[in-house]
């Protein structure tokens, strides 16, 4: 395999280095080691200018190799999985470049990519024509959502979400809301973190507001908060609350498709208008349909911290944090 030196380490040097790679990178003075991306993997390879003596197997040290010998780190590029590599470039989540892939619009050193291709860095990716180069600083969006817009950032289609954001950054939907419906749609680069909040096994919640074409029984909103019998299997609890009597607020921990609107629709009730307005910490507050706004410092370490995903990148400069999309 190729490999590509990126810098000596001279004694004195730990012993258990050559048995123990893992550690190897402990306790050396003197060299200032690069960051590596996941798919680098760091190989110690031991060279020796004399005798090639190594260390005793008791451990015991021999000062003629702690005199003599040097270590050489060096790299050699390890296959990865083309989704991930396009959900670490922050282009879309994992399971949106499977999309992506599948509908040929990634291909790999000019040719159309298949699922499960894999790539090292050598290879030249491109997605709709467009190199993935470095990661691009994360971003995070709160977008009011209007009805009649398409959860989507395909460049052939009209009226999506990413017409309406003015930023720079290839930032894709965090989950869907249907056309016919409104309210927050968050917006991020972080591949990693939409992962983990629309995978439906994290059970985070977002909240609704909606309206339906009928004044509503006691009945109705019990079965909304206890389990409805759809045909993909029984929704979870949820929190309903009534907000007047043809409105309530509902909290799911689960993402089906149209799933408010096919529970009402199996009780006999019709939605007439819903509006998204929480997901997990982040609140629509006073966005107007249309109008976006970067998440601050502390929603988006809070929304980190709920994910469980550790923050990796800058994110949206202070300065650029704000109300509205000017």
């Amino acid at each position: 395999m190729e490999t590509c030196l990126l810098g000596f380490v001279t004694p004195p040097w730990p012993l258990q280095s050559l048995r123990s790679p893992s550690t190897a990178c402990k306790g050396w003075r003197g060299v200032d080691l690069p960051l590596v991306s996941d798919n680098v993997l760091l190989q110690i390879w031991g060279c020796y200018r004399t005798s090639g003596l190594l260390p005793a197997h008791d451990g015991r040290e021999d000062s003629r190799v702690r005199q003599n010998v040097n270590l050489v780190i060096a790299w050699s590029p390890v296959d990865t999985r083309l989704n991930k590599f396009l959900a670490q470039a922050g282009i879309v989540s994992r399971r949106g470049a499977d999309e992506l892939i599948s509908s040929g619009r990634v291909t790999v050193n000019g040719n159309t990519a298949e699922l499960g291709t894999k790539i090292s860095d050598r290879d030249e990716v491109l997605v709709d024509g467009r190199a993935v180069g470095e990661r691009e600083p994360l971003v995070y969006l709160a977008l009011h959502k209007p009805v009649g817009f398409i959860t989507s950032v395909d460049p052939s289609r009209q009226d999506t979400v990413r017409d309406l954001v003015d930023v720079s950054e290839r930032v894709f939907p965090v989950g869907r809301l249907d056309v016919a419906s409104s309210g927050l749609l968050l917006m991020t680069n972080d591949g990693a973190l939409s992962e983990r909040i629309t995978h439906p096994r994290y059970d985070h919640e977002k909240e609704y507001e909606v309206k339906v074409n009928r004044p509503m029984t006691d009945e109705f909103l019990d079965v909304m908060a206890t389990g409805v019998s759809l045909s993909d299997g029984k929704t979870k609890t949820a929190r309903v609350e009534m907000l007047g009597p043809d409105q309530f607020s509902i909290v799911l921990t689960e993402g089906r498709n149209r799933q408010i609107r096919r529970m009402c629709e199996a009780l006999g009730w019709e939605v007439v208008k819903l509006k998204r307005v929480r997901v997990m910490n982040i609140r629509l507050g006073r966005l107007k349909p249309g109008d976006w706004r970067p998440l601050t410092r502390e929603e988006i370490k809070k929304l980190r911290e709920l994910s469980g995903v550790r923050s990796r990148q800058r994110t949206f400069p202070e300065e650029r944090v704000g109300w509205g999309g000017d």
